[in-house]
């Protein structure tokens, strides 16, 4: 049975297509994609990437494949992924704001970072954040029912509380004082720094550009900005004999389990960067995508709502109940993926799929095409939550909001409790709408973002 045939589940109601960006000719010319990639890549795919198994191309000078076929991304990113590194373009862009972190880090290096960091992202460990989680939810939600008379920016919304979540569960404190310049900081990288530009894309690594500059100097400012707030916090102290209160604690009592390492002073703040910036900015748009797709389905939110209620237990919500509102999450995350863009240079000759593959070659897994693929789900463009409550999930390799392998996110099952969580409880207080009817597009910029913040109406329920 094909997956398409799997979720093909029936709805009553008409079904809900969500406003994408035009598809790009599929003869485009190279400068043409070229321009396209700089403004966002999802821009830059035509017809033939939503409907083949691999498309087969070149780009400056080498040749390119797109996988979609289930098997070919399994090659990838397990079976040989120690051959296929993060590309000269993908490192320029994220190396700045991310340092050396584990979700940069290659080889030796990663494999001792990931080793240390995994016992602080266990469900067992995530369990004891969750109240700094619903704390701030709730902090949330009084502030927007409070601004309920007037349109409101989700958007904006969100990313504050998953940067509140993201500061209290790092560092135990809330970023009252920290948040704006913290928001300032993604900003600023996310408008002027996060995209490639042409030099970047053409220059070997070693080559700076003149972006490559300007993000130097945002790094020498960014990583003091990270420094303060890790002094703030050790000077905060734990208590002799403590047990572990926040991941800080965590990163900063991890140990290799093979050496017996521990992190340095910059690796550690690295790794504060990493989780920080891919938690809070991947979250916080997971959440927003979430909610504009429940303003225009008003029957799906209502039926959230109706879960929410039934799985409150003495004020206390059990997140074991909430399955479709973790379907609602899950389906978000297939029509817009955090990551949308997974890119890998071989580094060494390879087959793919019976293809050759050539030292420096360019593979593209490109989750925003692979959740959206013809040949692998039914209505692949339309907002169908009902997809997740079969029982039987998705084939590992169909499905990607997390990335598969080796290295799968840290993060996710800390990213899955958050956005389930707040997302039923901004649910079980408001009913969702939009104040304007003009589309809202995705954009790739490192995440999959919105072209504008639209205003919402909340009404408290």
């Amino acid at each position: 049975m094909s997956i398409a045939e799997v979720y093909d589940m029936p709805v009553a109601r008409t079904r809900l297509v969500p406003p994408s960006p035009p598809r790009a000719p599929d003869d485009m010319t190279a400068l043409g994609r070229m321009k396209a990639i700089s403004i966002s890549p999802i821009g830059s795919w035509g017809q033939r990437a939503y409907e083949e198994d691999i498309v087969q191309g070149r780009f400056l000078g080498r040749s390119s494949f797109i996988l979609n076929a289930p098997d070919a991304i399994r090659h990838v990113l397990v079976d040989n992924y120690e051959n296929y590194t993060r590309t000269p373009a993908g490192l320029r862009v994220l190396r700045p704001i991310l340092g050396e972190g584990l979700l940069i880090a290659e080889g030796r290096a990663w494999k001792h970072q990931r080793r240390t960091l995994a016992p602080a992202f266990t469900p067992r460990a995530v369990s004891t954040l969750v109240p700094y989680m619903l704390t701030a939810t709730d902090e949330t939600i009084a502030k927007l029912r409070a601004a309920s008379n007037a349109p409101v920016d989700l958007r904006e919304a969100m990313q504050r509380l998953t940067l509140e979540i993201a500061g209290r569960t790092m560092f135990s404190f809330g970023m009252d004082r920290h948040g704006a310049a913290l928001r300032d900081f993604v900003m600023e990288y996310g408008e002027r720094l996060a995209r490639p530009h042409f030099l970047d894309l053409l220059l070997p690594l070693g080559w700076p550009t003149p972006q490559d500059f300007a993000r130097a100097r945002f790094r020498k400012r960014w990583t003091a900005f990270v420094g303060r707030l890790m002094a703030e916090r050790r000077a905060a102290g734990k208590n002799e004999g403590a047990s572990a209160r926040d991941l800080f604690d965590l990163m900063g009592d991890a140990r290799d389990p093979e050496t017996g390492a521990a992190f340095t002073d910059e690796q550690l703040g690295d790794q504060v960067a990493t989780m920080i910036l891919a938690g809070h900015e991947t979250t916080a748009t997971a959440l927003f995508w979430a909610l504009y797709l429940l303003a225009l389905d008003p029957a799906t939110q209502e039926e959230v709502a109706t879960e929410v209620q039934a799985a409150d237990v003495n004020g206390v919500l059990d997140i074991e109940r909430l399955k479709f509102t973790r379907a609602v999450i899950d389906e978000t995350m297939r029509l817009y993926p955090p990551a949308f863009l997974i890119a890998r240079a071989a580094g060494g000759p390879d087959t793919i799929a019976g293809r050759p593959v050539r030292n420096k070659d360019i593979i593209l897994i490109a989750p925003w095409l692979l959740h959206r693929h013809e040949k692998l789900w039914r209505d692949p463009n339309a907002f169908v939550p009902q997809r997740f409550m079969t029982g039987t999930p998705p084939d590992r390799f169909a499905y990607l909001p997390f990335g598969v392998g080796a290295r799968v996110c840290i993060g996710a099952h800390f990213a899955l409790v958050e956005a389930t969580l707040a997302l039923a409880k901004i649910i079980a207080a408001f009913r969702i709408g939009l104040v304007d009817k003009e589309p809202v597009l995705p954009i790739g910029v490192v995440t999959t973002q919105p072209d504008r913040s639209p205003m919402f109406a909340i009404t408290p329920r």
